[in-house]
């Protein structure tokens, strides 16, 4: 089968495409997947840079959990058509249509923290076939979303879902989103406004458009001429806000931290703008605010996420296809950062249903 094998941490070069890679079978209580689609994420790139850091040392190269053993197949987003079932696995998945939840659990329990990960502790779905638990597979045959919309949602959605969770976003709450044009900032603009929240959406001009018709009530320029973002989002909320969902960490966020209200929480789940920001601990303690870390969904909160996509009440938007060979060009394109929505890779032969 072809597939894109990641062979070490670096630049793009370290990405091989391979037509010679054995079509892996399933084991017990696994299926096989015929892959439709697999989008693009933040952590392919920083996987493949080794940029996460470890505990000890931050500037050490590293995957998403730890060491990554190489060779790799990478892809953590991926929908796709059951195509064989492994002992223990009921033959009626075969020809299901389904959406692939990433992660697998520390336990069984609904709110178990996520132990490894598609496409980084084990291979994904940037390949025509990927191996999966069985447990990790929602049957979405009768959703009218495409296989290309499916995959843009387990990653980016699910760590929108888990923000939002998290932060216990709800209904007539007011709610900034940085990063609102890329893939989890826009998930994230579309879930908190489908359960009634009222979004503020930091973005560029020329994607506010797309922004809004996401769910975001208003837009803040990100790239305005004063450049000082947070001013415009606290001239746009004086009485504060309550909660900021946050993809871009650095000192904006600390500033953004300072915007809330008394009891408000700041959610982050990304630091692309720097991940060692100073943050005035008086802004937190002094008004019982919240800074809360928020790392992919669990269980229960996939579960809802895929309730969202059997009813299609969530669109997400496909900035742009490549063809899985076109890995770098696809990976070249998602860096340039023009792209609103989320970018998907499709293999040979695969056609998108829906």
């Amino acid at each position: 089968m072809t597939g894109v094998v990641l062979t070490a941490f670096g630049g793009p070069e370290v990405l091989v495409v391979r037509r010679d890679l054995p079509v892996p079978s399933p084991g017990r209580a696994q299926v096989r997947l015929r892959v439709h689609a697999a989008a693009l994420n933040n952590t392919d790139i920083w996987t493949r840079e080794g940029a996460y850091g470890t505990a000890e040392d931050p500037a050490a190269r590293a995957g998403w959990l730890g060491p990554i053993a190489f060779p790799r197949i990478q892809g953590g987003d991926v929908a796709g058509v059951v195509d064989a079932v492994g002992e223990g696995v009921t033959p009626g998945l075969v020809g299901r249509r389904v959406l692939v939840d990433p992660a697998r659990y520390a336990h069984d329990g609904p709110d178990a923290p996520v132990a490894a990960v598609l496409g980084s502790e084990f291979d994904g779905g940037f390949a025509e076939y990927t191996v999966v638990d069985a447990a990790r597979v929602h049957d979405v045959t009768g959703s009218p979303l495409t296989d290309e919309q499916l995959a843009c949602l387990p990653i980016a959605s699910g760590t929108a879902m888990g923000m939002l969770e998290r932060g216990g976003v709800r209904a007539g709450e007011t709610v900034v989103v940085t990063g609102a044009s890329g893939g989890v900032g826009l998930a994230a603009v579309g879930l908190a406004a489908a359960r009634g929240a009222r979004v503020t959406a930091i973005t560029e001009r020329s994607k506010a458009g797309l922004v809004q018709s996401a769910g975001a009530a208003e837009t803040v320029d990100r790239s305005g001429a004063d450049g000082d973002v947070v001013a415009a989002v606290r001239a746009a909320h004086p009485d504060g806000v309550d909660a900021v969902i946050d993809v871009v960490g650095g000192d904006q966020l600390a500033r953004l931290i300072d915007v809330l209200r008394r009891g408000g929480r700041a959610v982050v789940a990304g630091a692309v703008a720097g991940a060692v920001p100073a943050i005035d601990l008086r802004r937190l303690y002094l008004h019982n605010r919240q800074l809360i870390g928020s790392t992919m969904h669990t269980a229960a909160y996939f579960a809802k996420l895929v309730e969202h996509a059997r009813a299609g009440d969530v669109r997400p938007r496909v900035a742009a296809r490549h063809a899985l060979a076109a890995i770098g060009e696809a990976q070249a394109e998602f860096l340039r950062r023009e792209h609103v929505g989320k970018i998907v890779v499709v293999p040979p032969g695969a056609s998108s249903g829906g």
